[in-house]
């Protein structure tokens, strides 16, 4: 595996996934996120105050993001830098590594458990209608979902057509390198901590604006959350 081209690409996609988390964080409207939450969870864990609510909205809201944003800004577009094959144009395969007599189709998925029984259906559909294509080729067909992180590695088996491979094994898989995955983390170096004092000014200025806006709206005159009022404004009638 090229070293120059790992550190060169994790460092890209670092910065691409904290470009993406600054601005979902920007473009964050509290309206919104309040209208997805549940006013009686908050009641009943004992928060008190508009800061404590508001900590719990973004801290909430970044934890369900930073997962979908890296797994698209980081781990998909890491494997096809890393990959000794070429990226895939057809649905559900992300690589493509072909040799002269066979056909290895892969599809990136972040972690492990991504699929639910309808996507994990639909996965298996799309590598049978690319086998079915690559069989005039007369070459040996292969497919693997690869999960960025984790242990969970299987085979192929009557309800599937596609291995299963996690962690170690699907970047030593994907690179010929077993040590890839310590790698990737070694190549991210101190540039986490550079970008978080950026991401800090940007969750204080979120956190400000959702606090003003949530006391003007939700609490009383005494500064007492005003649950009634809350509670209308997420499940009253129209």
């Amino acid at each position: 595996m090229n070293e120059a081209l790992l550190l060169h690409s994790v460092q890209n996609r670092l910065n691409d996934f904290y470009a993406r988390r600054i601005a979902k964080l920007s473009a964050l409207d509290l309206k919104k996120t309040l209208k997805r939450k549940n006013p009686y969870l908050f009641r009943a864990v004992g928060l008190l105050d508009a800061n404590e609510v508001i900590d719990r909205l973004l801290r909430d809201f970044m934890s369900s993001s930073d997962e979908t944003i890296f797994g698209d800004a980081f781990f998909e577009p890491l494997a096809k830098d890393l990959a000794a094959g070429t990226s895939s144009p057809t649905e559900g395969v992300d690589i493509v590594m072909e040799s002269e007599t066979s056909y290895k189709a892969i599809a990136v998925k972040s972690g492990p458990s991504v699929f639910n029984a309808q996507s994990r259906r639909r996965q298996n559909q799309e590598f049978q209608a690319l086998r079915s294509r690559m069989m005039k080729l007369q070459k040996h067909f292969e497919a693997i979902v690869g999960y960025s992180y984790g242990k969970k590695t299987s085979a192929p088996n009557e309800n599937r057509i596609f291995a299963e491979m996690a962690g170690q094994t699907f970047w030593a898989e994907l690179t010929g390198d077993k040590d890839c995955y310590l790698k990737i983390i070694g190549a991210m170096q101190d540039l986490p901590v550079r970008h978080k004092d950026r991401f800090n000014e940007e969750w204080a200025k979120a956190k400000n604006r959702f606090a003003k806006e949530f006391i003007a709206d939700f609490c009383d005159d005494d500064g007492a959350i005003n649950w009634n009022r809350l509670l209308e404004f997420n499940s009253g009638s129209k």
